[in-house]
């Protein structure tokens, strides 16, 4: 019997989408708004999701203060009021759109996770816009 325990949380960040390899005119013309050069921000929502059996002895899939815990530490601490192009390392080469922020933040916690158990990170970049990721 697998269940899905789920823990949201926030963060806000500036960034902005460009390659340094594309000529303005061409990132204008992929990115719009987003390849402002002196960024803009959001007010991502993060929803963290682990599947797997409940343990017999506790009854817990995974003990959600511990979930909680990881993602203060590994992301918010990590992108809360960052310029995630500037002071995020992984995003150093890495152009952070939604989708690869979703990625940066599962590899980031699923060392933290059980591999027995499946994680998913949906990330809300606006009220509308959201991605969803589940690793490989």
């Amino acid at each position: 019997m697998k269940v899905t325990v789920s823990r949201k949380a926030h963060f806000n960040a500036a960034h902005r989408l460009y390659r340094k390899d594309w000529s303005m005119e061409q990132n204008d013309k992929v990115f719009g708004k987003c390849n402002n050069p002196n960024f803009h921000g959001h007010n991502y929502e993060l929803i963290v999701s682990v599947t797997g059996e409940i343990d017999q002895e506790t009854g817990f899939v995974i003990d959600v203060k511990i979930l909680s815990d990881l993602i203060k530490e590994h992301i918010e601490n990590a992108f809360d009021h960052k310029n995630l192009n500037l002071d995020v390392s992984e995003f150093a080469d890495l152009n952070p759109t939604a989708e690869n922020i979703a990625v940066v933040i599962w590899q980031k916690l699923r060392n933290y996770i059980d591999v027995n158990k499946e994680l998913e990170v949906v990330l809300y970049e606006t009220p509308r816009n959201f991605v969803t990721y589940k690793g490989n």
